[in-house]
Parts: C-alpha cells; structure tokens; sequence
C-alpha cells in the first residue's frame, strides 16, 4: 500500500532502515503517485540502491534490478530467446509440421527468458520495483533503447509485438554521473539529486545498522566522516567515503572493541573508511588528528 503522504513514506522508509529527509521523501513520493520513474544522481555510496532496496520492502514488491555496465546490449536488458531450445523443438517437428506452424511454435512463451525490464512488465499486481542501477556506466545507444519504457511504460518485441505493463512498476534509475546523460531520458523522469547525509541522518543510519555501536561511537562516527568529507579536508582525497563506508567503519571499530576514535585506529581501520591506495595513504596519524580535533571542537550539537 502507497503511504498517503511524504511524510508517511518517509516515516515507512525509516522503520525500514533508511533515513530519507523531506525533499527526497517527496520526490519518491511524486514518483509513485504520477506513475514516473525517479532519476537519483549523486556520488557514490550515498544511498541510492539502497532506497530501491528500502522502497521494496515499504510497498510490498518485488525488487527486479537491472545493473548496467559499459557494452550493455538490449537482449540483457529486454529479453532473449531459448535457442538451443529451439533448435530441438525444431528438429523434433521435422516431418509432423509445416514451416509456418513450427515457425509459431519456435516463438511460444515457454522458450522466452526474460530479463528485467520484461520481468518488471509483467510482474503481477501490485506491480514491481524496477531499478535500473548506474545507468551512467552504460552507453548512449542503451538509453536511446530505453526511452520507450521510460515514456510509454512498454516495450517493442519483433516476434511478439508490444509489451505493455500490466501492473505499473515503480522504476528508480540510479547515476554516478561518470557522464552527462542524454536530456531525453532526463525529460522523461522526475529527477533528485542525492548529497551526502547531515550530521543528524548519517548518525540516524549508522545507529540503525549498527545498534552494537552505541550512541557515543556512533556520534564520533558520524562527526569524523562529516569533518572528513567537509573543506578544507575533503581536498587530500580522491574519493571521500559514503554511507556504506561509515557503516562499515562502525563494524570495523566494533570488531576492535574501540570505545573512543583516536589518529592510531584511524590509520589503522583507513581501509574500511577509504576505497583507493592514495587516499588510505593520505590519511596520515597527522592529518586523522587534525580533522579528529576539529570534530570534537564541533561536539555533539555543532552543525
């Protein structure tokens, strides 16, 4: 059941285990109501599967995930046919039926495998949540190809004709924006652009993943990746770390039994809170005590 307002949804989205603020709530929420599939860009790591995940669990449908990659053809993405099935249902007619028969038989259902956007078409009542996940990586022909879906709700079959939606599927597209994508997939979603959390939502998640944590590690969690992402320390890294990286550092520092975050854990768990050689090795013990003593000036209520 769709909750009747974005506060509702974002109220479901939390007892699910993510913490969406208002504006994204409400951007989901329009997505639903007027039947529109949601563009989220953003870095990565800021959550945007895992709303698809969340957004799943809160309506009750299936999650059908497409994920996209550089090369992508539209038979992985649409449909694709059985044919060393074929072939012997070919052979096994030889004799027993005429050509146009057998060519009838040969593009029956049975022998149709169906690959996520066919999947999400068909999905019985109440419909699916399809979610089409880094669409960046893949190339400009691939959105050409899915401009049909995202417009019309259906796609095109030369042995089968036009597939439309039998139950309409929330559709959540997800960019890292590795590259600028074509405005006609833009013109045909609602977009949002997902930032890192504040403060107050970061800490929110990594106590809801994380409960084993408890409330002050969790806070020195939260405050030392916001110092971390923030000028003037943001600039020494390639890459700063998203939510998945913070969750994972709390269960790195758990596992350790660190009850306070001091430079020496830090450079020693930087592989958990860091994805690249260079930016593990910038996070010096000097530099890990500079942005640690900036976030216990902020405290617990600084902004």
């Amino acid at each position: 059941m769709v909750p009747g307002s974005p506060d509702e949804l974002a109220q479901a989205l939390a007892a699910a285990g993510y913490f969406a603020d208002r504006r994204l709530a409400t951007a989901v929420y329009l997505a639903i109501r007027l039947q529109r599939p949601l563009l989220l860009e953003g870095e990565p790591g800021v959550g945007k599967t895992e709303l698809a995940k969340a957004l799943s669990a809160v309506l009750g449908r299936e999650l059908i995930r497409l994920q996209c990659y550089d090369g992508m053809e539209q038979r992985e993405a649409l449909y694709e046919w059985n044919y060393p099935a074929q072939l012997l249902h070919m052979r096994a007619s030889e004799g027993h039926a005429g050509p146009d028969q057998v060519e009838r038989e040969v593009y029956a259902d049975r022998f149709l495998i169906r690959r996520p956007l066919l999947q999400a078409l068909q999905a019985p009542e109440p419909g699916a949540v399809l979610l089409i996940d880094e669409v960046d990586r893949a190339d400009e022909p691939f959105e050409a190809f899915l401009l049909e879906y995202l417009g019309e709700l259906q796609v095109s079959i030369p042995e089968l004709g036009t597939v439309r939606a039998r139950a309409t599927p929330v559709t959540v597209l997800t960019s890292n924006r590795t590259r600028e994508l074509h405005d006609a997939v833009k013109r045909r979603c609602l977009y949002h652009w997902l930032d890192y959390p504040d403060r107050d939502r970061e800490l929110a998640i990594v106590r809801s993943r994380v409960p084993e944590a408890g409330a002050a590690l969790s806070a020195q969690v939260a405050r030392f990746v916001e110092c971390l992402r923030a000028e003037p320390f943001a600039g020494a890294f390639q890459r700063v770390p998203g939510i998945a990286e913070s969750i994972e550092w709390a269960r790195a520092l758990v596992a350790l039994d660190a009850r306070e975050i001091d430079a020496g854990v830090i450079a020693d768990t930087a592989g958990t809170l860091l994805k690249q050689r260079e930016d593990v090795e910038a996070l010096t013990p000097g530099l890990a005590g500079e942005i640690l003593a900036v976030a216990r000036e902020q405290g617990p209520g600084a902004r």
